[in-house]
């Protein structure tokens, strides 16, 4: 079963990570599912809330430029005059030209107001209106209105099934044997530097991120956000303040150790070439989470490295599945709830209401943004805050079950998404 992490040590970290927890590298399960049809759907979880004003920026609203005055026209990869991509997403720009990248904006679950990364993950995978209301995920009860389902054999580490595809259909998990190795020492020192300082606390929870399954980027920013770190805290502390630069120097040493020990494991792109493999063969849906997405703090470094590794996750994808299987392969990326639609002091943005989702694959309807637009004045923003939800992310995913595998529409709205309206779906399946 590989490493498995023990009761102490998932609270230790949760602890550790705080509100980045959500967004654990080590909570990384993959599930699968053969299914009595010949598309393909992959459902990436971007766990941690994405930014979709940077991920996507909308350059053709005048007042993007005022709220991002860093992020306006010219920053970012052109799509069409109204449209930029994040420069991270560069190598994703063949894909829309294709036909075969797209994305919905202004959407969001029904989730509203306390943002909370669990509340937000709960009712994302469970598929419902509120947090609590159903112990299955919304894939599996799909799977559950398709009879023949049958399960790959597989294994898991981490917390095992995803709540998304957890129920009484069949669905079996995959995952590498990836572990952050930390020792005891370094397990307590971090305990001890974050235990009374929630700023600290929050940029090693960052930093921690950085250094997720993939380590997007290298050890070397693990160490310059170390050393942003202590700038932010103005330098070494004195006893009181439970750290002093020695204390400093030894969790930089850490964070880099965890960034090794993590890019051992193979990374985001080992996890899209098992799946790639698999949707080759039997398995026609594929599922697992992305991590890193939290950007309180210097945000125009924090994104860059989920961004890249969403990027090549698709690419691989598409890569390893061959133009055949891509031509029937749907790629779903949903994320919790959006941010804020001004950053915070510290270049970061905090958690918003709408969000993006992204889509790619050979049976979608690409080259698009659909999903409406609210506007960025003030007056249009959610609780003069975040931009405004316009839509149910849950219709986009409805839809697009319902385009590749033909389930009825009262299956979807009633059992697979309780409460839902699909009368707002966009047309995302060819």
């Amino acid at each position: 079963m590989g490493n498995r992490l023990n009761r102490r040590d998932f609270l230790w970290r949760s602890a550790l990570i705080g509100c980045s927890a959500a967004a654990s590298p080590l909570v990384t399960p993959m599930s699968f599912a053969a299914a009595p049809w010949d598309d393909r759907l992959v459902v990436l979880i971007l766990r941690g809330a994405l930014d979709g004003l940077d991920a996507l920026r909308p350059v053709g609203d005048p007042n993007f430029a005022t709220l991002r005055p860093d992020r306006g026209a010219g920053t970012g990869v052109a799509l069409d005059g109204a449209w930029e991509l994040h420069p991270a997403l560069a190598p994703l720009v063949p894909l829309w030209r294709a036909g075969e990248l797209g994305f919905v904006n202004a959407t969001s679950t029904p989730y509203r107001d306390k943002r909370s990364h669990f509340d937000g993950q709960d009712i994302l995978e469970a598929g419902t209106t509120g947090v609590g209301q159903a112990r299955d995920g919304w894939l599996n009860r799909m799977l559950q209105a398709v009879p023949g389902i049958e399960a790959e054999t597989t294994y898991s580490i981490g917390r095992g099934d995803m709540l998304l595809t957890t129920g009484a259909a069949p669905v079996s998990n995959w995952s590498p044997d990836a572990a952050l190795s930390l020792s005891p020492q370094t397990e307590r020192l971090l305990e001890m530097v974050t235990h009374d300082d929630p700023l600290f606390r929050d940029a090693l929870g960052e930093a921690l991120v950085l250094s997720g399954l993939v380590a997007p980027g290298s050890a070397g920013e693990i160490l310059q956000m170390a050393e942003m770190m202590e700038m932010a805290e103005g330098g070494a502390m004195d006893s009181g303040g439970a750290m002093d630069r020695g204390d400093m120097q030894d969790a930089r040493k850490a964070l880099a150790e965890a960034a090794k020990a993590a890019r051992g494991a193979g990374g985001y792109d080992a996890l899209a070439r098992f799946a790639a493999q698999k949707l080759r063969a039997e398995a026609r849906i594929a599922t697992f989470s992305i991590n890193g997405w939290d950007t309180h703090a210097a945000q125009h470094r924090t994104l860059q490295g989920p961004l890249e590794s969403l990027a090549s996750v698709l690419q691989t994808l598409r890569d390893d599945l061959g133009p055949a299987v891509w031509g029937k392969t749907a790629v779903v990326a949903m994320t919790e709830f959006g941010r804020t639609a001004r950053l915070n002091g510290t270049g970061g943005s905090d958690h918003g209401t709408a969000g993006l989702m992204i889509y790619a694959g050979g049976a979608l309807r690409g080259q698009q943004v659909t999903g409406g637009w609210p506007g960025l004045a003030e007056a249009d923003l959610y609780a003069r805050r975040d931009l405004l939800p316009l839509s149910d992310v849950r219709a986009h995913a409805a839809g697009v079950m319902q385009g590749l595998f033909g389930l009825d529409r009262a299956v979807l709205e009633g059992q697979v998404f309780p409460g839902l309206d699909m009368s707002g779906a966009a047309r995302l399946v060819l």
